[in-house]
């Protein structure tokens, strides 16, 4: 039982550590977004802001949201005590 949660464990590490790659390379592309959006100026400008605030945005918080709480359950699956306290000896 404990071999197929360290398994399980770490196939999520796996899915954790490439959607956060993604999810950081979607955020960093924001940039460019705006540095276009900049280079371009006007209406299309402003489009191109709102575009990337009102519904880019969001799509990404709320993916890096689900991918941290993957990566919690993956490490507690794995044993490991991510969010509490040390040990005293």
């Amino acid at each position: 039982m404990k071999e197929n949660m360290k398994k399980l464990s770490n196939a999520l590490k796996t899915v954790f550590g490439w959607g956060i790659m993604i999810s950081l390379f979607g955020g960093g592309l924001t940039f460019f977004g705006y540095m276009a959006a900049l280079v371009i100026g006007g209406d299309t400008a402003a489009a191109i802001c709102t575009f990337i605030y009102k519904q880019y945005i969001p799509v990404l918080v709320y993916m890096t949201t689900l991918l941290v709480l993957l990566g919690l359950v993956a490490m507690y699956l794995g044993g490991e005590m991510a969010l509490t306290g040390g040990k005293n000896k």
